[in-house]
Parts: structure tokens; C-alpha cells; sequence
């Protein structure tokens, strides 16, 4: 048995994540599943459908629940799902996050929300020009 990985996210964000982490890990070694939810939805049908998928990726370990943006349509279907035993939410789903929790997938549920919570922080980097980068820069705008 393992946790199962539900992505809450608006449009088709989910499923582009999922897709990019299967390309790039060949696959993922968590049973996973995304529920996308369009900007006119109505939020009881898509906490039932919710509620339907993470039924079926429940298999004893519980289930991390992982959405977009905190406060919005998805977070709030995500948000009551959580209040489920066997469930975890994290917020700001982004692709360093989901690679981290495929990268865990034989940690219990509490130990990959928060390696899902250090992966989704830890990557995101402000990035500075190197100063060879700032010199090319100033030249190229005289």
C-alpha cells in the first residue's frame, strides 16, 4: 500500500503537472489522480467528484491533497476533503513539489506532506544574473 496524490487545481493545471512528472520520472510510483476544476463550477459537484477520486486512491495510507491557490474554488473542495481522517492538505502546488512527493513515495502521509511543503518552498528561487550576465546587459542597452 502506499498514500495516494489528489491534484485540486484550477483548469487543467493538475493534469499538466502530472504529465510533466510522469516525462520526466518515467512514470509515478504513487497512485495519483487530478480533478480539474473550471472557472464556472459549481463547488458541491465538485467536492463530490472529489470525493469519488480520493475513494479510489485510498488504499489504507490516506491521501495528500494538493491544490493551487489557497482561498480559491479548488483550495475550498480541497479544504473540506482534508477535513477527512487519513488526509493532508498543502497549498501552492507547483512541479518542485509534486517531483519531491514522487521522489518520497514510501513515506507514510504526515512525512510527504511535508517533504510536499519543503519541495513546493525549496523550489521556488529568486534568480539573480550572474555579474558576467549584469556586464553583457549594461553593454547591450548602450
Amino acid at each position: 500500500m502506499s498514500v495516494g496524490v489528489l491534484l485540486i487545481t484550477h483548469n487543467r493545471i493538475g493534469e499538466e503537472l502530472l504529465s510533466t512528472t510522469r516525462t520526466i520520472l518515467g512514470g509515478c510510483p504513487l497512485p495519483t489522480a487530478h480533478l480539474d476544476v473550471p472557472q464556472d463550477s459549481d463547488t458541491p459537484d465538485m467536492t463530490d467528484r472529489a470525493h469519488k477520486l480520493l475513494s479510489t486512491l485510498d488504499e489504507g495510507d490516506g491521501v495528500l491533497i494538493l491544490t493551487d491557490a489557497f482561498g480559491a474554488t479548488p483550495s475550498n473542495v480541497a479544504v473540506r476533503l482534508g477535513s477527512r481522517a487519513g488526509t493532508a492538505v498543502v497549498s501552492g502546488v507547483n512541479l518542485p513539489m509534486l517531483l519531491r512527493v514522487m521522489n518520497y513515495p514510501n513515506l507514510p502521509l504526515e512525512a510527504l506532506r511535508d517533504k510536499a511543503y519543503s519541495g513546493g518552498r525549496d523550489g521556488v528561487l529568486l534568480v539573480e544574473p550572474t555579474p558576467n550576465e549584469q556586464s553583457q546587459r549594461h553593454e547591450r542597452r548602450q
